[in-house]
């Protein structure tokens, strides 16, 4: 077999092995056996760049950052639906096409995804481009991130000459929940809800980050089909089946009472798509009668979406319970008595802060109203106050962490209530993650999932106990072998002689990040003149505030964070700041840089700019002496340019430096 014939077959069976896994639910190849057979195609395809073809599933994930979205002009209007709520709404919309037509009609119903609509075009079967709907005649063309998308097919088996789909992009539940959990392990800000997980996945300029969120889709039309007709929708779909998409359920009835059961048991089945959705949509299945009725300027007049009303039920607060998430946020919940909702069974809703409990008066033993309404998790809407039983008193969150016992504060700039411990078995896994991370101590060889395993198999309890694991305990872990535990003790040992800026990022203290830890430890020098500076002293630092200086105060005082800063020292964790300055000529100065630098990466641009007396920020104001502005610099130089700061090219820093 020569090398193209080779590559073909990688393509195909990696293609329909993503089909069968992506589509059908039903992969015939193991993860590891599909990375190795994809390897091989890397390999070959580096060989012979020539033989790279469009349907390659090497070309998923483009490297190239987009500068901005081209606009894409939809030939089929991606048009939007007429919105109906009750019963009788159903019913009239069907008596209307019935009136118009003069006969007994046929529809399909389906489930309305809660998602982004997209359109996807093909070429004689190759995928060519996919927008979003925008103002459903123009929208954005987002072609690369669409590409990440693994159910999207980029071949077809018929090679009509153009084919235009439209389809629902999502986040499911899985990942939403997935991503959330480890945006929290990094202490970044949670998305909100799969809709917009969803839509700001796939407007991203860089489609290697659209590709971490797995996205997923739906496809519910066809909207252009050369050299092809059909008689109804149900064919459409079933065609698109037949062409390897990954279709909408959908059930084809007649008559409005058909219609409106289908709607109803789609509702009892919620429960069990993976996606969000909020409705159910009715549409005329014959396409002539569609092309009869035509539509307004906005809404075909041959379907309407059934708008589910959140569905809410009484059910009886047993009790409240408070848990510690990662970050240390107490978050109250309420145990309520088993109710029936959107198709599962719901025992528990959030009660979210203190000031959503006190605002609504929400008491242990009340009657409360129980909303989900397209939501993961069910929520209280209401107390029935004439069913409140005598003797309730207000419901206060506790001032000490229920899992640890150290002081809960509340964080100044909002609502919730916070664990202040340092060493709190509920915040474990986070901190000790964070204090591995490439910008706290770096330690190489620890990612979250290893130090997971090392949490859960009690070998460490404070970030201290890393200083002391041994390279068998390491190597006992999964997927770690005898090599992987040598370099993994070997960087433990070396983090220890880390400047102590890094350390003071690592250890977690609240608005303490990365600039502000360097700015403390080459201010005070060691972590003893840190921790007998008084609230003045810091507050007269640059990057440090009023806020800033009491989270730092209120950490130094903790006894958990005494006791892990003296585990620390007696580990031999560096506790002095090591960093010394090339000479002072940036004394006073702030850059910002933008856009991508060829001589240097970001990080060590940041670090020259430091060694040299200077402030990098992240941020174009009054302040700043100089923008250095690199290929694609956006809208940080737009805005020097409007206020009269100096830009710099590359090689114009680069003799600065010199």
């Amino acid at each position: 077999m020569n090398y193209r014939e080779e590559m073909k077959e990688l393509r195909d069976k990696l293609n329909q092995n993503a089909y069968l896994y992506y589509v059908m639910d039903a992969p015939t190849m193991s993860d590891y056996e599909y990375d190795m057979l994809n390897r091989r195609l890397v390999e070959l395809e580096r060989q012979h760049p020539e033989e790279i073809t469009p349907d390659s599933p090497t070309q998923r994930v483009g490297d190239r950052i987009l500068p901005g979205f081209e606009e894409y002009a939809h030939p089929v209007p991606l048009e939007s639906l007429q919105d109906v709520f009750s019963a009788e709404e159903v019913e009239d919309f069907c008596q209307r096409m019935e009136n118009v037509l003069g006969k007994d009609m046929e529809y399909t119903v389906e489930p309305k995804v809660d998602g982004l609509s997209v359109a996807l075009e093909y070429r004689n079967g190759v995928f060519f481009a996919g927008a979003t709907r925008g103002d459903a005649r123009i929208g954005e063309n987002v072609t690369e991130n669409l590409k990440t998308i693994r159910s999207i097919p980029m071949t077809l088996p018929e090679k009509l000459p153009r084919l235009i789909v439209r389809g629902e992009v999502f986040m499911s539940h899985t990942v939403f929940e997935e991503i959330n959990a480890e945006r929290e392990l990094k202490g970044q800000q949670l998305m909100a809800n799969p809709r917009n997980a969803a839509a700001g996945s796939l407007r991203q300029l860089d489609p290697r980050i659209a590709a971490q969120r797995r996205l997923d889709i739906q496809i519910f039309n066809l909207q252009l089909a050369e050299g092809k007709s059909f008689t109804t929708h149900a064919e459409t779909l079933e065609y698109l089946k037949s062409q390897n998409f990954k279709v909408i359920p959908y059930q084809t009835v007649k008559g409005a009472d058909a219609c409106l059961q289908e709607i109803h048991d789609i509702n009892e089945r919620r429960g069990s798509y993976p996606y969000d959705m909020d409705g159910a949509v009715v549409k005329v299945n014959n396409l002539s009668d569609r092309e009869t009725l035509g539509s307004t300027v906005k809404c075909p007049k041959w379907a309407v979406a059934y708008k589910y009303p959140p569905e809410q039920k009484p059910s009886k607060l047993i009790d409240i319970v408070v848990q510690v998430g990662r970050t240390g946020v107490l978050t109250p919940k309420a145990v309520l008595e088993p109710v029936r909702l959107a198709g599962t069974t719901v025992t528990n809703a959030t009660l979210h802060n203190q000031d959503y409990i006190t605002e609504k008066d929400i008491r242990i033993g009340d009657m409360v109203i129980v909303q989900k309404a397209g939501e993961i998790i069910p929520e209280i809407v209401e107390v029935d106050f004439s069913k409140r039983p005598e003797g309730t008193t207000p419901y206060h969150l506790p001032h000490s962490c229920p899992v640890c016992g150290a002081p809960a504060v509340r964080d100044p700039d909002g609502a919730a209530m916070r664990c202040t411990g340092a060493e709190c078995p509920a915040q474990l896994l986070r901190n000790i993650t964070h204090f591995t991370s490439r910008d706290a101590m770096d330690i190489e060889g620890l990612g979250p999932a290893v130090v997971q395993q090392l949490v859960e198999s009690g070998l460490v309890s404070t970030a201290a106990d890393l200083y002391y694991l041994q390279e068998q305990d390491i190597a006992q872990l999964d997927r770690m072998g005898k090599k992987s535990a040598q370099n993994a003790v070997e960087a433990i040992a070396k983090s220890k002689s880390n400047d102590l800026g890094k350390l003071l990022y690592a250890l977690g203290i609240r608005q303490v990040g990365v600039k502000a830890a360097k700015v403390l430890a080459a201010h005070f020098g060691s972590f003893d003149a840190l921790a007998d500076a008084t609230l003045e002293e810091l507050t007269q630092i640059d990057d440090v505030g009023a806020i800033t200086a009491r989270f730092i105060l209120d950490w130094l005082a903790n006894p958990q964070s005494q006791d892990l800063v003296q585990k620390l020292k007696a580990a031999g964790v560096n506790m002095k700041s090591t960093a010394e300055l090339v000479d002072k000529r940036f004394a006073g100065m702030t850059f910002v840089l933008t856009g991508t630098l060829n001589r240097f990466d970001r990080k060590t641009a940041e670090n020259m700019i430091e060694q040299r007396g200077g402030k990098a920020s992240g941020s174009v104001s009054k302040k700043t002496t100089y923008v250095v502005a690199g290929e694609a610099a956006g809208s940080k130089l737009q805005k020097a340019q409007e206020l009269g700061i100096p830009v710099l090219t590359e090689d114009e820093f680069a003799e600065m430096i010199t």
